[in-house]
């Protein structure tokens, strides 16, 4: 997926997917969402779901499932990428963490 906002090019096909999360709740509140870097360096989330997701959208009389793509601050990412990569995945990214 394609998407220019702000003036700037966000695209999945020459982005680095860093992960992603995925949940499987029945057909119309599916959602799946993966963590993109631009080659600027630049984070956004890639999201779809179904129509009971909070990717819906109105189309018309209907809700339908739809895309889209989020730009997202350095601590937007990290605060993503907390909740839903693996610590390796969130490492490999972020860098080491302070153990508790």
């Amino acid at each position: 997926m394609k998407k220019i906002i702000n003036g700037k090019m966000y695209n999945t096909e020459t982005s680095k997917e860093l992960g992603y999360y995925r949940m499987h709740d029945g057909t119309f509140s599916r959602i799946y969402e993966a963590l993109y870097k631009t080659k600027n360096g630049n984070y956004f989330l890639h999201g779809s779901g179904g129509p009971k997701s909070k990717y819906g959208i109105q189309d018309g009389r209907d809700i339908c499932g739809s895309e889209d793509i989020i730009p997202f601050t350095v601590d937007q990412a990290r605060e993503w990428a907390e909740k839903n990569l693996n610590p390796d995945e969130y490492i490999a990214e972020f860098g080491e963490v302070e153990e508790a």
